[in-house]
């Protein structure tokens, strides 16, 4: 028997615990989303999508381009609202009473180019935390020094390079230091070194019981992520653990654009 509480965990932040009247286990979710749908227009672009997510993993939303990651990246932020169905972030629906508790990196940088760097962060942590001058200061140092551009802090947004802004975007989303975390291919234009230190620091941030929900279409990120869900048309059409979902396919060595295959030909034979 399970049993749904809404409780808050030591970092003061809401969730939903999913207690297991008979073996006694508990899980922590990040997100849960029901059935959920959404339209623009006529055309349907999320098709009935019902998964959960464990708190402090990385989870990867694996799949083309058109799959429909980024409309549900923005329905779980709260800047959409589902058709059909129902979301749940950290035991809320998101909305803006939810935003200070997320923190979001859109696919293209959203910066202001007339300010330099340092100015950018600054802005965004002045949105979400208390008027604390030197607290405010310490974590936008913090947060630039993490994406390495410290020693740049000063240059403006024109000067830098596609990396150096995907580098800034992710100071601007983590600066208040939220339990969520919601990147939409942060990886995109970086480097190999940028990308390992990209996921060196987001497992650092899992082990401080981060959240970190991850959409992408390449394969290395999703090598890199806890728990993966496919996703084709809309649709879920797979969902577990990259070792699970290469063992899926039955084929010895298998890759996870192997099993992203399997998967897709499974669902086309249905």
């Amino acid at each position: 028997m399970l049993v749904l509480r809404f409780c808050l965990i030591p970092n003061h932040f809401p969730c939903i615990i999913i207690y297991n009247m008979i073996g006694g286990e508990s899980q922590q979710l990040a997100v849960e989303a029901k059935n959920t749908s959404f339209f623009y227009g006529k055309l349907k672009v999320l098709d009935n999508l019902s998964f959960r997510i464990p708190a402090g993993i990385s989870y990867g939303l694996l799949g083309p381009n058109g799959a429909g990651k980024t409309t549900l990246i923005r329905l779980l932020v709260g800047l959409l609202t589902s058709h059909q169905g129902s979301i749940s972030v950290l035991g809320r629906v998101p909305s803006r009473q939810t935003a200070h508790l997320i923190g979001y990196m859109p696919q293209q940088p959203s910066l202001y180019n007339e300010l330099s760097i340092v100015q950018n962060v600054d802005f965004f942590a002045r949105i979400y935390l208390k008027d604390n001058g030197n607290e405010r200061s310490k974590q936008v140092e913090e947060a630039v020094k993490l994406v390495g551009l410290w020693e740049r802090r000063n240059d403006g947004i024109m000067k830098l390079s596609g990396g150096m802004k995907q580098r800034v975007s992710l100071a601007c989303a983590i600066v208040h230091n939220p339990p969520l975390l919601f990147l939409d291919e942060p990886t995109v234009g970086l480097d190999p070194e940028l990308r390992v230190n990209f996921w060196e620091h987001f497992a650092g941030l899992n082990k401080k019981g981060v959240t970190i929900i991850i959409s992408s279409h390449t394969m290395d990120d999703a090598a890199h992520c806890d728990r993966l869900a496919f996703m084709r048309n809309g649709q879920l059409i797979a969902e577990g653990t990259p070792n699970d979902l290469r063992q899926a396919t039955g084929k010895l060595g298998a890759s996870l654009e192997d099993a992203f295959l399997y998967f897709v030909r499974r669902e086309e034979k249905k």
